[in-house]
């Protein structure tokens, strides 16, 4: 639609400039012409008749309704574009605030506010030094809305409800922000006469109340998003770490009879790693302190096994070892590498890489254990799979395409008896850092 509007505004600035040029010259020749002594009637009239022409299809070009029409709805457009970008941390005060600024020009009101189920949020116009943010919503035609939940069109000051006597203020549109069933808030347009109200003012204030209920709702879902995932990866630490830790301390309470300094090496790296845990279980970090993590948990479990049933190869490239990437995103792939794939016999080799190509980043976690089915990989593939390797899958997948883009992906590659193969493509992410995409 945004697409459709600018064409045909570009037609039509196209042919007005054409038209216009046409028009200067007409006019150049017919002014010519009337100067000129031996002028030539026929030359002059013929330059006048193209100049009146041109004024005439110009005039017909400014007064065109399609044309009024088209301006009007790239206008509205481009200011729902501006407010949406607003509202990307949610309805807050610096972003409601910057909403009421903007649309204060674009309708026949002399304030506009935003209020949640308490206070104003923002507030532009008339009045705006009396009614600054955080103050208590005092009107009692915005408490009616709040209540009801229907848009209320008011055409007096005693109908809005002011507590005191507001002779600047006589008509208002006050429109419900919801989310789902709920109203969460108002959005009003304050107008110095009922006449100022017409099924345009009232058309533009539905439309942008929607607008803004509509990006509300999808700013709830997003956290909604976010504190399940953050939800699953804590079930997925509470599944791992109990079993983790017993058979740890376990290992650590045999070495303190066979190799008291080896114990104490050991229970040193175990208080490191879970307050790394701890402190990295929601934050970004460097991948080198991801792989390091990864590192110090294969330690333990070789101390538990044996060195000779387990082995671990690293290659990270000094150029993304900096780059940030979700915590607790390689660690759980080995942990169950470890737990799923070691065979009976023989040593587990493990190995992670991490490839720039161009400038996306491929990290591979590889085993060459027993493998799996293609009935279980595809399971675990499902987002519906509750087993622990499923919730990781989908946890790990979730946060890397919630940092570095939809077109980031996770894919697990397995044969029964030769190993499997877990690719992380993480898009842009060798020069993307996920803190400042935020923050812009």
């Amino acid at each position: 639609m945004s697409n459709q509007v600018s064409s045909r505004q570009a037609l039509y600035r196209s042919v007005e400039v054409m038209l216009l040029v046409v028009a200067l010259l007409a006019g150049a020749a017919t002014v010519f012409f009337l100067t000129d002594s031996a002028r030539d009637v026929r030359f002059m009239t013929i330059s006048g008749l193209v100049l009146t022409a041109c004024l005439i299809v110009l005039i017909r070009l400014w007064m065109n309704p399609d044309r009024v029409r088209a301006g009007q709805t790239d206008a509205v457009l481009n200011l729902a574009s501006r407010m949406l970008a607003c509202m990307d941390g949610g309805l807050k005060e610096e972003s409601a605030q910057r909403i009421c600024d903007m649309l204060l020009p674009e309708t026949s009101a002399i304030a506009v506010a935003i209020t949640d189920k308490q206070v104003i949020l923002g507030y532009s116009g008339r009045g705006q030094e009396t009614n600054p943010q955080d103050a208590p919503i005092r009107t009692a035609a915005t408490h009616a809305v709040l209540d009801s939940g229907e848009m209320q069109v008011l055409f007096s000051s005693d109908a809005i409800g002011f507590p005191d006597e507001r002779r600047a203020i006589n008509g208002a549109i006050v429109v419900p922000l919801t989310m789902g069933a709920e109203t969460v808030g108002t959005l009003k347009f304050y107008y110095p006469s009922a006449r100022k109200i017409n099924e345009t003012q009232r058309s533009i204030a539905a439309g942008f109340g929607e607008l803004l209920s509509t990006q509300l709702a999808a700013t709830a879902l997003e956290e909604q998003k976010r504190m399940v995932t953050s939800m699953e990866l804590k079930a997925l630490q509470s599944q791992i770490n109990p079993h983790f830790l017993f058979n740890t301390i376990n290992t650590i309470a045999s070495f303190i009879r066979t190799d008291p300094a080896k114990a104490r090496v050991l229970l040193r790296e175990f208080a490191v790693f879970y307050r790394r845990t701890l402190e990295d279980a929601s934050d970004l970090i460097p991948l080198a302190r991801e792989v390091d993590q990864t590192e110090r948990y294969l330690r333990f479990e070789m101390a538990r096994f044996g060195e000779d049933r387990l082995q671990l190869t690293c290659s990270i490239p000094s150029q993304v070892s900096e780059m940030l990437v979700p915590a607790f995103m390689v660690q759980p792939l080995v942990e169950n590498a470890v737990k799923h794939a070691m065979p009976a016999t023989g040593c587990l080799h493990i190995s992670i890489c991490a490839e720039p190509q161009a400038d996306d980043l491929v990290i591979r976690i590889i085993d060459d254990g027993v493998g799996m089915s293609e009935e279980r990989r595809a399971n675990i593939m499902e987002t519906s799979s509750q087993t622990g390797l499923g919730i990781a899958v989908r946890n790990i997948r979730d946060r890397i395409q919630g940092y570095f883009g939809a077109e980031s992906f996770m894919r697990v590659e397995s044969e029964e008896g030769s190993g499997t193969t877990i690719t992380l493509f993480l898009k842009g992410g060798c020069f993307k850092n996920p803190l400042d995409l935020e923050e812009k």
